[in-house]
């Protein structure tokens, strides 16, 4: 018998190979009915698959991220094996779960799948669901697993196992489909109910553009076709409120060929929104003690091999920028703390002098391979809200808590209400990823954990998504449709003080290394305002909108009276404008509705008449009869509210 402990901490025995099936079965039949997969100690498992020692388990139904997951990867495998049925001969790269649904990158041959296509491959994939296939692992020999796909054809597996270790290779097979895999699975795939898949992308062969581009095919399901339903709504909501779209009618910002992919252009407006974004920022930043610095574009490249960049990044950025001086090599920078370590370093200082935070709206570049650039949420330049704050070690959970207040202020203000907090840790398996030591980095991780607990932040750790150089807090905030984007960040760094030889000089006048804290609240300016105009519609808050009021004259005889008006909101330190085109007024109407401008301003001969505005708000309705100076007042109420201590 083996002892089994469940989430709640109660302990259950259970003959030696019982699977998380059998557990569930044993507490209802209903609960069975809904466990697509179970963690055992901290591992995801097939529910299948038998436990043989002690163990602490947890089933997982669809309510869990993990039991999702289990489910979209199930999913990329019925989803292949409909296509090899369909397309016969075809070879497959990976097929991993993502966020919502899951891929599978596929080299069809000769064949270019279309959109219009992935509905019979949906209707292959719903047949062989409700054949109630069962997910069968097997544990593989490398020498076998070479054999079976060199006689498949399947060059991309074998490539794939030619990086793993025999010993730990499985096969997982459903129905006609045998595939190279870690797992899990679930029981069998009459759990999938509903299929929708959603484009078809390039991509290259392990991400590198000198090899093959497969075909790309995203989809998600659904345990019940309701859900699917609601999702599609989703969808629909979404491509209402993309960016790109939204950017475009807003005359927010641009792209040209002529100056390059990935290469964002602001026009007037958007620039107008970005420089609000940034102001306010500059504001907090003040009132936390931080000076503004400025950097350049460039650096040489003995800076970035310096800090580690050159190695980390190398492969992701633009080329070095050469001379007319033989040997000299300039980088367009990836990251702007190696040029603020420098500022650090251009005099002594005493411990009395810390903490030393500076703040640059910097610009930096990263050369995203073509198919990976998405509007302005993937670039190839754009400006982080970077700061750096050197410290005492006994001064960082301080810092860290400042940092966070500003984060906090900034969400409040845009009315992000939705966010998690993630701890990003080290892979424990892959520690050649990183930089520095084990007794910096246990320091590191150990006082952000310390911090979440003590703010009360209910924080997540994550293994492997820390940066190179040092542990960090992200902020993953949930927008207005449910999606999930990672915005502010900090992170505690004792590699680069390391890396650049800074010192500050101690009470025991001797020298110290200081600790490095790299921070951004909005993560980039360019990913930033993509998120803010998804999450919401284009409709920005009165204080960022760049057009505040409009005013309507109801015929070409009130123009005089709008102008009038238009000068009073001016000097009132409002953003106004006048429609002057000779259309009716319920046509004026909706183009002010569909331009998001907040408030439109309808004027006449009774409002000449009285002194008078007649006022609607966007996607309210009216407001009914204000005077300029009560009107005025409204906005101004409305607008300080944001720039009040929060």
């Amino acid at each position: 018998m083996i002892n089994i402990t469940l989430p709640d901490n109660s302990v259950r025995q259970y003959e030696q190979g019982v699977t998380g099936l059998d557990i569930a079965r044993s507490i209802s039949e209903g609960l069975a009915r809904n466990v697509l997969s179970v963690k055992v100690n901290g591992e995801v498992w097939d529910a299948t698959r038998k436990i043989n020692s002690d163990a602490r388990v947890q089933l997982l139904t669809w309510e869990d991220a993990e039991g999702k997951e289990t489910m979209w990867h199930s999913s990329a495998h019925l989803m292949a094996e409909a296509i090899e049925q369909l397309y016969p001969g075809s070879k497959f790269g990976i097929g991993p779960a993502i966020e919502n649904g899951f891929y599978y990158d596929i080299d069809l041959g000769d064949r270019v799948l279309t959109e219009a296509e992935l509905a019979e491959v949906e209707k292959r994939m719903l047949q062989l669901a409700r054949e109630k296939q069962q997910f069968v692992r097997e544990e593989v020999a490398k020498t076998e697993a070479l054999r079976y796909f060199t006689e498949k054809g399947d060059e991309y597996k074998i490539e794939l196992i030619g990086d793993l270790q025999d010993g730990t290779i499985t096969f997982y097979k459903s129905g006609t489909f045998t595939d190279l895999c870690r797992g899990p699975h679930l029981p069998d795939t009459s759990f999938i109910k509903a299929v929708k898949l959603t484009s078809i992308a390039g991509a290259y062969w392990r991400g590198d553009e000198k090899r093959k581009q497969l075909t790309r095919v995203y989809g998600i399901t659904f345990p019940k076709a309701k859900e699917l339903e609601e999702y599609l709504a989703l969808l629909e909501e979404a491509k209402k409120r993309d960016h790109r779209k939204l950017g475009k009618e807003l005359e927010l910002f641009t792209f040209s060929q002529n100056v390059g992919a990935g290469l964002p252009l602001w026009l007037p407006k958007g620039a107008q929104l970005r420089e609000r974004l940034e102001a306010y920022l500059k504001k907090v930043q003040k009132e936390a003690g931080y000076q503004p610095v400025i950097t350049p574009h460039i650096g040489n490249v003995n800076l970035y091999k310096t800090s580690g960049h050159f190695e980390k990044y190398g492969s992701d950025s633009f080329r070095p920028i050469t001379t007319p001086v033989e040997g000299e090599m300039f980088f367009l920078k990836p990251m702007n703390c190696p040029h603020h370590c420098e500022i650090f370093a251009h005099k002594p200082h005493s411990y009395k002098d810390l903490p030393i935070r500076y703040a640059e709206f910097g610009t930096v570049y990263r050369y995203e391979q073509s198919g990976e650039l998405h509007g302005l949420t993937r670039v190839r330049g754009f400006t982080q809200d970077d700061a750096h704050i050197f410290c005492t070690p006994d001064q960082i959970k301080d810092e860290f808590k400042g940092v966070i207040k500003i984060i906090m202020r900034i969400f409040k203000a845009l009315d992000f209400k939705d966010f998690i907090t993630q701890i990003s840790l080290r892979d424990p398996n892959n520690p050649g990823k990183y930089i520095g030591s084990e007794e910096n980095w246990s320091k590191a991780e150990r006082a952000i954990i310390e911090v979440a607990e003590e703010e009360g932040l209910n924080a997540i750790a994550v293994e492997g998504e820390a940066a190179f150089y040092g542990p960090k807090m992200d902020f993953m905030v949930r927008d207005a449709l449910g999606r999930k984007w990672q915005l502010g960040t900090i992170q505690v760094d004792y590699n680069l003080p390391e890396r650049f030889d800074l010192y500050y000089i101690g009470s025991d006048n001797e020298k110290h290394r200081p600790v490095m804290i790299h921070r951004a609240p909005f993560g980039s300016m360019e990913r930033f305002v993509a998120v803010l105009i998804e999450h919401c519609a284009g409709k920005f808050p009165l204080w960022l909108a760049p057009e505040q009021v409009i005013i309507l004259p109801i015929s070409e005889k009130y123009q005089n009276y709008a102008q009038k008006v238009l000068s009073y909101l001016q000097n009132s330190d409002i953003r106004a404008l006048i429609d002057e085109r000779s259309e009716k007024t319920g046509r004026k109407i909706r183009d002010a509705e569909l331009r998001k401008i907040p408030y439109m301003l309808i004027v006449g001969e009774k409002e000449e008449l009285e002194g008078t505005v007649s006022v609607r708000r966007q996607g309210e309705g009216d407001l009914g009869t204000f005077t300029m100076e009560a009107f005025a007042a409204r906005i101004q109420e409305e607008v300080a509210i944001i720039h009040q201590e929060q």
